[in-house]
Protein backbone atom coordinates (compact mmCIF):
# COMPACT_ATOMS: atom_id res chain seq x y z
CA UNK A 1 0.00 0.00 0.00
CA UNK A 2 1.30 3.51 -0.96
CA UNK A 3 2.60 5.73 2.09
CA UNK A 4 1.31 8.59 0.59
CA UNK A 5 -1.98 9.88 -0.67
CA UNK A 6 -3.04 9.38 -4.67
CA UNK A 7 -5.58 10.42 -7.13
CA UNK A 8 -8.33 8.16 -6.66
CA UNK A 9 -10.02 6.49 -9.83
CA UNK A 10 -13.27 5.37 -10.57
CA UNK A 11 -14.76 3.11 -13.71
CA UNK A 12 -18.42 1.99 -13.90
CA UNK A 13 -20.53 0.20 -16.50
CA UNK A 14 -24.13 -0.68 -16.82
CA UNK A 15 -24.00 -3.85 -19.09
CA UNK A 16 -23.49 -4.34 -22.59
CA UNK A 17 -25.45 -5.51 -25.61
CA UNK A 18 -26.27 -4.80 -29.47
CA UNK A 19 -27.38 -1.26 -29.23
CA UNK A 20 -28.98 1.52 -26.93
CA UNK A 21 -32.55 1.16 -28.08
CA UNK A 22 -34.71 0.06 -25.28
CA UNK A 23 -32.79 1.99 -22.85
CA UNK A 24 -33.89 5.16 -23.32
CA UNK A 25 -30.87 6.17 -26.10
CA UNK A 26 -27.48 7.39 -26.01
CA UNK A 27 -27.91 10.67 -23.51
CA UNK A 28 -30.42 8.89 -21.20
CA UNK A 29 -27.62 6.44 -20.36
CA UNK A 30 -24.83 8.73 -20.16
CA UNK A 31 -26.88 10.63 -17.73
CA UNK A 32 -27.83 7.43 -15.27
CA UNK A 33 -24.18 6.51 -15.71
CA UNK A 34 -22.14 10.07 -14.84
CA UNK A 35 -24.73 10.65 -11.87
CA UNK A 36 -23.13 7.39 -10.22
CA UNK A 37 -19.86 8.87 -10.60
CA UNK A 38 -20.80 12.40 -9.38
CA UNK A 39 -21.98 10.55 -6.47
CA UNK A 40 -19.03 8.15 -5.70
CA UNK A 41 -16.30 9.77 -6.44
CA UNK A 42 -16.50 12.36 -4.59
CA UNK A 43 -16.44 9.78 -1.29
CA UNK A 44 -12.90 8.56 -2.73
CA UNK A 45 -11.68 12.09 -2.68
CA UNK A 46 -12.85 12.32 0.92
CA UNK A 47 -11.16 9.39 1.42
CA UNK A 48 -13.75 6.29 1.75
CA UNK A 49 -12.04 2.90 0.72
CA UNK A 50 -12.17 1.52 -2.33
CA UNK A 51 -14.18 -1.35 -1.20
CA UNK A 52 -17.51 1.41 0.43
CA UNK A 53 -17.01 3.51 -2.81
CA UNK A 54 -17.79 0.23 -5.18
CA UNK A 55 -20.33 -0.76 -3.16
CA UNK A 56 -22.19 2.29 -2.63
CA UNK A 57 -21.66 2.30 -6.66
CA UNK A 58 -23.57 -0.91 -7.00
CA UNK A 59 -25.83 0.01 -5.05
CA UNK A 60 -26.89 3.56 -6.71
CA UNK A 61 -26.31 0.86 -10.16
CA UNK A 62 -28.98 -1.35 -8.27
CA UNK A 63 -31.57 1.24 -8.18
CA UNK A 64 -31.42 2.54 -11.57
CA UNK A 65 -34.17 0.27 -13.58
CA UNK A 66 -32.30 1.36 -16.67
CA UNK A 67 -29.83 -1.54 -15.72
CA UNK A 68 -30.24 -5.59 -15.05
CA UNK A 69 -29.20 -5.65 -11.61
CA UNK A 70 -31.34 -5.11 -8.29
CA UNK A 71 -34.87 -3.03 -9.38
CA UNK A 72 -35.33 -3.97 -12.95
CA UNK A 73 -33.45 -7.47 -12.69
CA UNK A 74 -34.99 -9.38 -15.71
CA UNK A 75 -36.99 -12.62 -15.09
CA UNK A 76 -36.20 -16.14 -15.26
CA UNK A 77 -38.48 -18.75 -17.36
CA UNK A 78 -40.13 -19.57 -13.75
CA UNK A 79 -41.59 -16.14 -13.13
CA UNK A 80 -38.86 -15.41 -10.84
CA UNK A 81 -36.67 -12.68 -10.04
CA UNK A 82 -33.32 -14.28 -9.09
CA UNK A 83 -29.95 -12.12 -8.46
CA UNK A 84 -26.34 -12.47 -8.05
CA UNK A 85 -23.89 -10.25 -7.19
CA UNK A 86 -19.74 -10.27 -5.74
CA UNK A 87 -17.14 -8.35 -4.01
CA UNK A 88 -13.49 -8.42 -3.90
CA UNK A 89 -11.03 -6.49 -1.98
CA UNK A 90 -7.81 -6.79 -3.60
CA UNK A 91 -5.90 -5.09 -0.70
CA UNK A 92 -6.19 -8.33 0.63
CA UNK A 93 -7.48 -10.20 -2.14
CA UNK A 94 -10.17 -11.70 -0.93
CA UNK A 95 -14.00 -12.49 -2.77
CA UNK A 96 -17.54 -13.16 -1.45
CA UNK A 97 -20.72 -13.30 -3.23
CA UNK A 98 -24.27 -14.45 -3.16
CA UNK A 99 -25.36 -16.44 -6.07
CA UNK A 100 -29.41 -16.43 -7.15
CA UNK A 101 -30.46 -14.50 -4.21
CA UNK A 102 -34.43 -13.44 -4.52
CA UNK A 103 -36.49 -10.65 -2.50
CA UNK A 104 -33.35 -8.28 -1.47
CA UNK A 105 -33.25 -4.74 -2.69
CA UNK A 106 -29.33 -4.71 -3.26
CA UNK A 107 -27.89 -8.05 -3.69
CA UNK A 108 -24.41 -6.24 -3.47
CA UNK A 109 -24.89 -5.49 0.45
CA UNK A 110 -24.83 -9.87 0.79
CA UNK A 111 -21.73 -9.98 -0.75
CA UNK A 112 -20.36 -6.87 1.49
CA UNK A 113 -21.26 -8.57 4.71
CA UNK A 114 -19.87 -12.09 3.33
CA UNK A 115 -16.39 -10.30 3.54
CA UNK A 116 -15.95 -10.71 7.10
CA UNK A 117 -17.35 -14.35 7.02
CA UNK A 118 -15.87 -17.89 7.03
CA UNK A 119 -18.77 -18.85 3.91
CA UNK A 120 -18.21 -16.51 1.72
CA UNK A 121 -20.59 -17.43 -1.48
CA UNK A 122 -24.04 -18.51 -0.76
CA UNK A 123 -26.25 -20.14 -3.42
CA UNK A 124 -29.78 -18.96 -3.30
CA UNK A 125 -30.76 -21.01 -0.07
CA UNK A 126 -27.72 -19.88 2.11
CA UNK A 127 -28.43 -16.37 0.49
CA UNK A 128 -32.50 -16.46 1.58
CA UNK A 129 -31.33 -17.38 4.95
CA UNK A 130 -28.85 -14.76 5.59
CA UNK A 131 -31.47 -11.93 4.80
CA UNK A 132 -33.33 -13.54 7.62
CA UNK A 133 -30.44 -13.25 9.85
CA UNK A 134 -29.31 -9.65 8.73
CA UNK A 135 -33.47 -8.52 8.75
CA UNK A 136 -32.95 -7.14 5.48
CA UNK A 137 -36.71 -6.13 4.46
CA UNK A 138 -38.37 -8.12 2.19
CA UNK A 139 -38.12 -6.08 -1.35
CA UNK A 140 -39.94 -7.29 -4.60
CA UNK A 141 -37.55 -5.64 -7.09
CA UNK A 142 -40.17 -6.40 -10.07
CA UNK A 143 -41.08 -3.92 -12.41
CA UNK A 144 -43.77 -3.15 -14.88
CA UNK A 145 -41.72 -3.59 -17.42
CA UNK A 146 -40.34 -6.60 -16.82
CA UNK A 147 -43.47 -8.15 -15.72
CA UNK A 148 -45.02 -7.12 -19.06
CA UNK A 149 -41.67 -8.35 -20.67
CA UNK A 150 -42.50 -11.59 -19.01
CA UNK A 151 -46.09 -12.00 -19.88
CA UNK A 152 -45.37 -11.57 -23.48
CA UNK A 153 -42.91 -13.57 -23.94
CA UNK A 154 -44.90 -16.65 -21.85
CA UNK A 155 -47.65 -16.03 -24.90
CA UNK A 156 -45.07 -16.89 -27.21
CA UNK A 157 -43.80 -20.29 -25.17
CA UNK A 158 -40.63 -17.77 -24.30
CA UNK A 159 -39.50 -17.96 -27.84
CA UNK A 160 -39.82 -14.57 -29.13
CA UNK A 161 -37.51 -10.99 -28.63
CA UNK A 162 -37.66 -9.80 -25.29
CA UNK A 163 -38.91 -6.10 -26.14
CA UNK A 164 -37.01 -2.97 -24.68
CA UNK A 165 -35.19 -5.14 -22.29
CA UNK A 166 -31.52 -3.98 -21.08
CA UNK A 167 -30.55 -7.38 -21.12
CA UNK A 168 -29.74 -7.15 -24.79
CA UNK A 169 -30.76 -10.55 -27.02
CA UNK A 170 -27.60 -11.48 -28.83
CA UNK A 171 -26.76 -13.35 -32.52
CA UNK A 172 -26.68 -16.03 -33.25
CA UNK A 173 -30.44 -16.31 -31.12
CA UNK A 174 -30.11 -18.74 -28.65
CA UNK A 175 -33.32 -19.26 -26.44
CA UNK A 176 -33.13 -19.79 -22.35
CA UNK A 177 -32.50 -23.40 -23.14
CA UNK A 178 -30.33 -22.90 -26.20
CA UNK A 179 -32.69 -23.82 -28.61
CA UNK A 180 -33.88 -20.92 -30.76
CA UNK A 181 -35.42 -17.83 -29.67
CA UNK A 182 -32.92 -14.80 -28.06
CA UNK A 183 -31.05 -14.67 -24.87
CA UNK A 184 -29.66 -11.23 -23.52
CA UNK A 185 -27.23 -10.03 -21.17
CA UNK A 186 -27.04 -7.23 -18.75
CA UNK A 187 -24.41 -6.71 -15.37
CA UNK A 188 -23.65 -3.81 -13.70
CA UNK A 189 -20.21 -3.43 -12.26
CA UNK A 190 -17.97 -0.85 -10.37
CA UNK A 191 -13.95 -0.79 -9.89
CA UNK A 192 -12.33 2.03 -7.83
CA UNK A 193 -8.48 2.51 -6.97
CA UNK A 194 -8.31 4.75 -3.40
CA UNK A 195 -6.33 7.34 -2.32
CA UNK A 196 -4.61 4.82 -0.13
CA UNK A 197 -3.71 2.93 -3.52
CA UNK A 198 -6.48 0.02 -2.86
CA UNK A 199 -8.39 -1.48 -5.40
CA UNK A 200 -12.03 -3.41 -5.55
CA UNK A 201 -14.11 -4.64 -8.02
CA UNK A 202 -17.88 -5.23 -7.68
CA UNK A 203 -20.38 -7.03 -9.86
CA UNK A 204 -24.05 -7.30 -9.91
CA UNK A 205 -26.73 -8.88 -11.86
CA UNK A 206 -29.90 -10.25 -12.40
CA UNK A 207 -29.22 -12.72 -15.20
CA UNK A 208 -30.02 -13.15 -19.03
CA UNK A 209 -33.61 -13.67 -18.72
CA UNK A 210 -35.76 -16.12 -19.00
CA UNK A 211 -32.69 -18.72 -18.15
CA UNK A 212 -33.39 -22.34 -16.46
CA UNK A 213 -33.75 -22.09 -13.03
CA UNK A 214 -30.42 -22.74 -11.12
CA UNK A 215 -28.49 -21.28 -13.97
CA UNK A 216 -25.40 -19.15 -12.21
CA UNK A 217 -23.97 -16.08 -13.38
CA UNK A 218 -20.69 -14.84 -13.76
CA UNK A 219 -21.13 -11.90 -11.67
CA UNK A 220 -20.93 -14.11 -8.49
CA UNK A 221 -17.63 -15.71 -9.99
CA UNK A 222 -13.34 -14.83 -10.02
CA UNK A 223 -14.15 -15.26 -13.74
CA UNK A 224 -16.60 -11.79 -13.86
CA UNK A 225 -15.26 -9.80 -10.93
CA UNK A 226 -11.66 -10.33 -9.60
CA UNK A 227 -9.04 -8.22 -8.07
CA UNK A 228 -5.31 -8.24 -6.60
CA UNK A 229 -3.40 -5.06 -5.05
CA UNK A 230 -2.33 -5.15 -8.74
CA UNK A 231 -5.45 -4.90 -10.48
CA UNK A 232 -9.24 -5.07 -11.05
CA UNK A 233 -11.86 -6.04 -13.19
CA UNK A 234 -15.36 -6.15 -13.94
CA UNK A 235 -17.00 -7.79 -16.64
CA UNK A 236 -20.27 -7.69 -18.48
CA UNK A 237 -21.91 -9.58 -21.51
CA UNK A 238 -22.82 -13.26 -21.95
CA UNK A 239 -21.99 -15.11 -18.99
CA UNK A 240 -21.11 -18.21 -20.47
CA UNK A 241 -18.18 -16.58 -22.53
CA UNK A 242 -16.59 -14.96 -19.95
CA UNK A 243 -16.86 -18.14 -18.08
CA UNK A 244 -15.29 -19.24 -20.46
CA UNK A 245 -12.50 -17.00 -20.87
CA UNK A 246 -12.16 -16.80 -16.93
CA UNK A 247 -11.89 -12.73 -18.23
CA UNK A 248 -11.80 -11.13 -14.89
CA UNK A 249 -9.15 -13.34 -13.39
CA UNK A 250 -6.98 -13.90 -16.83
CA UNK A 251 -6.74 -9.85 -16.92
CA UNK A 252 -5.74 -9.32 -13.39
CA UNK A 253 -3.16 -11.96 -12.76
CA UNK A 254 -1.71 -10.67 -16.00
CA UNK A 255 -1.29 -7.54 -14.92
CA UNK A 256 0.30 -9.18 -11.36
CA UNK A 257 2.22 -10.79 -13.42
CA UNK A 258 4.16 -7.61 -15.00
CA UNK A 259 1.98 -7.34 -17.82
CA UNK A 260 0.76 -3.68 -18.17
CA UNK A 261 -3.26 -2.77 -18.31
CA UNK A 262 -3.14 -2.79 -21.74
CA UNK A 263 -1.38 -5.37 -22.22
CA UNK A 264 -3.76 -7.56 -20.33
CA UNK A 265 -6.35 -6.49 -21.78
CA UNK A 266 -5.04 -6.50 -25.44
CA UNK A 267 -3.87 -9.96 -25.18
CA UNK A 268 -7.41 -10.97 -23.10
CA UNK A 269 -9.46 -9.20 -26.19
CA UNK A 270 -7.05 -10.24 -28.53
CA UNK A 271 -7.95 -14.38 -27.26
CA UNK A 272 -11.55 -13.73 -26.84
CA UNK A 273 -11.65 -12.30 -30.40
CA UNK A 274 -10.28 -15.87 -32.08
CA UNK A 275 -13.09 -18.02 -30.15
CA UNK A 276 -15.84 -15.35 -31.26
CA UNK A 277 -16.69 -14.07 -27.29
CA UNK A 278 -19.41 -11.67 -26.67
CA UNK A 279 -18.52 -9.44 -23.31
CA UNK A 280 -16.44 -6.52 -22.08
CA UNK A 281 -14.56 -5.51 -19.53
CA UNK A 282 -13.28 -2.73 -17.04
CA UNK A 283 -10.52 -2.14 -15.32
CA UNK A 284 -8.40 -0.04 -13.27
CA UNK A 285 -4.42 -1.21 -12.23
CA UNK A 286 -2.41 -0.27 -9.45
CA UNK A 287 -0.69 3.27 -11.30
CA UNK A 288 -4.64 4.24 -11.33
CA UNK A 289 -4.31 3.47 -15.72
CA UNK A 290 -7.81 2.50 -16.41
CA UNK A 291 -9.29 0.19 -19.11
CA UNK A 292 -11.95 -0.26 -20.96
CA UNK A 293 -12.50 -3.14 -23.58
CA UNK A 294 -15.32 -5.00 -25.53
CA UNK A 295 -15.84 -7.40 -28.03
CA UNK A 296 -19.65 -6.52 -28.40
CA UNK A 297 -21.59 -3.54 -29.87
CA UNK A 298 -22.23 -1.93 -26.98
CA UNK A 299 -20.30 -1.14 -22.98
CA UNK A 300 -22.26 1.29 -21.12
CA UNK A 301 -19.21 2.10 -19.30
CA UNK A 302 -17.81 5.61 -17.70
CA UNK A 303 -15.56 6.44 -15.69
CA UNK A 304 -13.57 9.67 -13.27
CA UNK A 305 -10.21 10.14 -13.82
CA UNK A 306 -9.73 12.98 -11.08
CA UNK A 307 -9.94 15.92 -13.40
CA UNK A 308 -12.53 15.37 -15.77
CA UNK A 309 -15.79 12.44 -16.62
CA UNK A 310 -15.99 10.28 -19.92
CA UNK A 311 -17.37 6.90 -21.17
CA UNK A 312 -17.17 4.35 -24.15
CA UNK A 313 -20.51 4.58 -25.29
CA UNK A 314 -19.69 5.52 -28.57
CA UNK A 315 -16.78 3.39 -29.01
CA UNK A 316 -16.02 0.97 -32.00
CA UNK A 317 -16.39 -2.82 -31.77
CA UNK A 318 -13.75 -4.82 -30.90
CA UNK A 319 -12.03 -1.56 -29.42
CA UNK A 320 -10.03 -0.78 -26.16
CA UNK A 321 -9.85 3.04 -24.53
CA UNK A 322 -7.02 3.80 -22.03
CA UNK A 323 -7.29 5.96 -20.07
CA UNK A 324 -3.81 7.25 -18.32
Amino acid sequence: MASQQIQPKLVIHGGAGSSLQGKGGLEAVRKSLYKVLEEVYPLLKDGASAVDAVVHGCRLLEDDPRFNAGTGSVVQSDGQIRMSASLMDGFVQRFSGAINVSRVQHPIELAKFLQTSDDRVLSDYGSAELLRELQLPIYDPMTDLRLHEWMEERKGNFSRAMAGVVAEPTSPPLSPLGKGGERGVGTIGVVALDAQGRLAAGTSTGGKGFERIGRVSDSAMPAGNYATGSAAVSCTGIGEDIIDECLAAKIVIRVTDGFSLKAALERSFAEADEHKRDFGAIGIDASGAIGCGKTSDVLLGAFHNGMQMGDCLEMSKGTLIFIA
